[in-house]
């Protein structure tokens, strides 16, 4: 399905970004810290917007009809939400563009969005799966 061949890969950008910028610890060249930031917090954006207007969209819309998978998509929604919010709190807080110097939480809201995004990737994975797609490809 396109659907999730687009939410696999706008996750697997964003994850690569995430390590990228978790490199940079403990964040000393400034300049470097805020382009790949605000490289992330884009790539954030895109994968959560993703999800959100093509897979989310899809069983809003009622088109899914076997149950199994809309069992599956009702059950993890209200978690995808949760996340939702906090990737966006992130990302107010860090897509600042050049005058962002404030990384002095940098390196915990890292830790705490990795984590977030670790439990809404099993999530999402349980969803794929359910629809019968195989993430080993």
């Amino acid at each position: 399905m396109v659907m999730i061949q687009r939410l696999v890969g706008a996750r697997t950008e964003m994850l690569s970004l995430y390590t990228m910028l978790a490199k940079q610890k403990p964040f000393g060249d400034i300049s470097d810290v805020q382009m790949l930031l605000q490289e992330f917090c884009q790539s954030l954006v895109d994968y959560t917007a993703n999800a959100h207007f093509q897979l989310y969209r899809y069983f809003a819309e009622n088109n899914e009809r076997r149950k199994e998978i809309y069992d599956v998509a009702t059950n993890i929604y209200p978690d995808i939400l949760d996340s939702t919010n906090t990737i966006l709190d992130f990302n107010d807080k860090y897509d600042c563009s050049d005058q962002c110097s404030r990384f002095n939480n940098l390196e915990s809201d890292l830790s705490r969005l990795g984590e977030i995004l670790a439990d809404r990737i099993e999530l999402e994975d349980r969803l794929i799966t359910a629809f019968g797609y195989n993430l080993d490809n």
